[in-house]
């Protein structure tokens, strides 16, 4: 659980206050805007001969509270928030304050609990900090102070002193309660921000542990499948060993066949010759899987050659024939002469690895009048020999393309890979000094370039 630093409790605490603070001061202009007026019922029954300079005093105040209104929540308002609300107390406090001071006899004035009754709007709504209690109740004070005693001495042995009193011990008892309410909530607030940050922290947590759990699952369906490839590869090098003594009995029979034909009557030799020459092919073609075998199993992985990539990619096709034959159209456009210097099983590894995903991705091409089909071209472009993957599937997502050789990266389902074909082409690619890259538009194609360091054909077949 990340640990939330003090600082960073009362920056966030400002902010929430900020906008409570905020919220509750226009709730106070509202509550300003509808009472100030609504005395003047009691101007009339308490100073008759004033209450049409009352009423002006209350229209101003309430004008200027409306005023204020629109300004809560601008840029400067957000600066000196805590202002405002002083801003709000003060209008109401003079507007009393000076209808105190315009009696005959202010301190008797019964117009002190009007400002008792604003003490209770600072306590109950505007739900202020301590200090500005604190001089919310000295505003309210003062402006008593300088209402009562500012046209003739005060009499302490009078109403005054009672007044007074009445305002004092309410600003006393706000002050008191604010401190103590002002912790409780900054107390809670701290309290449920950790709470907050806390259970954030753990879903992030068990986000993490789900995908740590799903690669771990997919590590172990591919250590699995890894396993099988292995025994495999044993199982293939013990099968091509006995497969091929036999093919070399077959292959001298054979022989043996085309030296006696040779003997049959003139009307025997044509269809005789047709007979061994199929026989032939199909050895032949026995012969040429057993070698593709052969290289692929074959233990020395770091053996760098000068390959073909017509050759590798023609083996590519054979190894996969089983997915793609009288189902895709597969083009090969791989000149001879396209050549490079690496390790053949390798660049085999990789090839496969680009025509089963050109394959895959056309297992859910929805159906169209466009067969489903792969090209595969070849070029030597700049003293580089280049092939091209291209099939016309669904293509990838834009937003996909920048992570493709990423490892685990994959769009498949669970089960169905963990995304590591791509990351292995994209090192192998790079140990042989090469480059590979992705150009894809959703729906219509998705290519793969695998460029590398061009050699001369020629030195292939020296």
């Amino acid at each position: 659980m990340r640990e939330v630093t003090s600082r960073e409790i009362a920056e966030e605490h400002r902010e929430h206050e900020r906008a409570l603070t905020i919220s509750k001061t226009r709730w106070g202009c509202i509550i300003g805007i509808v009472l100030v007026p609504m005395f003047t019922v009691l101007d009339r029954l308490v100073y008759e001969e004033h209450v049409v300079f009352f009423l002006k005093l209350r229209i101003a105040c309430s004008l200027m509270m409306a005023a204020l209104y629109p300004l809560l929540g601008t840029r400067l308002s957000r600066k000196f928030f805590r202002l405002q609300g002083l801003v709000l107390l003060s209008l109401p406090t003079i507007c009393i304050s000076w209808m105190i001071y315009t009696v005959k006899d202010p301190p008797n004035s019964p117009y002190y609990a009007g400002l008792t009754l604003v003490l209770m709007v600072l306590a109950v709504v505007l739900d202020w900090t301590f200090w500005q209690s604190v001089a919310g109740v000295l505003i309210v004070l003062l402006s008593y102070l300088i209402a009562c005693t500012l046209r003739t001495p005060v009499d302490f042995h009078s109403w005054f002193s009672n007044n007074l009193a009445f305002l004092i011990a309410p600003g006393i008892v706000i002050v008191t309660g604010t401190y103590f309410h002002s912790r409780l909530r900054f107390s809670e607030f701290a309290s449920r921000y950790q709470l907050d940050k806390n259970r954030e922290a753990l879903a992030h947590q068990n986000r993490v542990l789900e995908e740590t759990l799903r690669q771990l699952k997919e590590t172990e369906l591919q250590l699995i499948q890894t396993e099988k490839i292995v025994s495999l590869g044993r199982l293939s090098a013990g099968i091509i060993h006995e497969i091929n003594n036999p093919l070399n009995f077959a292959t001298t029979a054979l022989y043996t066949l085309r030296q006696q034909g040779e003997r049959l009557a003139r009307e025997k030799p044509s269809d005789f010759s047709e007979v061994l020459q199929d026989i032939n092919d199909g050895l032949q073609r026995v012969k040429n899987i057993v070698s593709d075998l052969r290289s692929f199993t074959h233990p020395d992985a770091a053996q760098i050659d000068d390959v073909s990539l017509a050759e590798v990619v023609s083996t590519s096709l054979r190894f996969l024939s089983n997915e793609w034959k009288d189902k895709v159209v597969i083009e090969q456009q791989v000149p001879s002469n396209v050549a490079c210097r690496a390790n053949r099983n390798k660049l085999m590894q990789v090839f496969v690895n680009l025509i089963q995903n050109a394959l895959d991705a056309l297992k859910d091409r929805p159906a169209s009048d466009e067969p489903p089909k792969i090209v595969i071209s070849g070029r030597i472009e700049d003293g580089s020999a280049i092939i091209a993957v291209r099939d016309n599937g669904e293509g990838i997502e834009e937003q996909n393309l920048a992570k493709i050789f990423d490892p685990f990266f994959t769009t498949r389902d669970v089960g169905k890979g963990m995304g590591m074909g791509l990351s292995i082409c994209y090192r192998i690619v790079s140990d042989c000094h090469g480059k590979i890259s992705v150009r894809s538009e959703r729906g219509k194609f998705c290519e793969f370039t695998v460029s590398l360091p061009a050699v001369a054909a020629e030195s292939i077949a020296a």
